[in-house]
């Protein structure tokens, strides 16, 4: 089979031109990948000696599947197994439809000149034993907030988050 005979069958959904296109680059390291494909859900298998990186993979199948543009693909299911092991170790599933259409959506904004949506959560852990109480933590969360909201012009934030294990303030505009 030729290289723009794989690469057609991979865009079309032919899950061993995936499973291919994958192995080419995960072969030399120990990896092995195997694809299924059922109701618009890809399902890929990656095996090897010692447990698969997951954020690494994970990155890799994302980019090579949005790359690739199978049109028929809207959901990916990613499991890592160690050889020889009953049950995958880990596994995430993400909406590569949904990838697409918020890389769209952030060009469209960015071309337009309109400002750029934001959320922002900030995670505070203070030591009780210390003395920082619920008032203290709702002023300083209340200050990160202000500062935040008014310190940018081009960008929209849409929500700010803060939390310190037990309090959680959110400011919405």
């Amino acid at each position: 089979m030729t290289q723009p005979n794989i690469l057609k069958l991979a865009k079309q959904g032919d899950t061993q031109a995936i499973a291919f296109l994958m192995n080419r680059h995960l072969h030399p390291k120990g990896i092995t990948a195997k694809v299924t494909f059922k109701d618009a859900c890809l399902e890929v298998m990656l095996e090897s000696a010692q447990v698969p990186n997951q954020q690494i993979l994970v990155a890799f199948i994302r980019k090579g599947l949005t790359a690739l543009g199978a049109a028929s693909v809207e959901i990916v299911k990613v499991y890592g197994q160690q050889t020889g092991k009953e049950f995958p170790s880990w596994s995430k599933e993400f909406d590569l439809g949904m990838i697409e259409a918020e890389i769209e959506a952030v060009d469209n904004e960015q071309s337009s000149n309109n400002p750029q949506i934001l959320t922002i959560c900030i995670n505070l852990s203070g030591d009780t034993a210390q003395g920082l109480t619920n008032k203290d933590f709702e002023f300083i969360a209340n200050q990160i907030s202000t500062d935040i909201l008014s310190s940018f012009t081009d960008v929209f934030i849409q929500k700010v988050s803060i939390s310190n294990g037990s309090s959680v303030i959110t400011k919405e505009r």
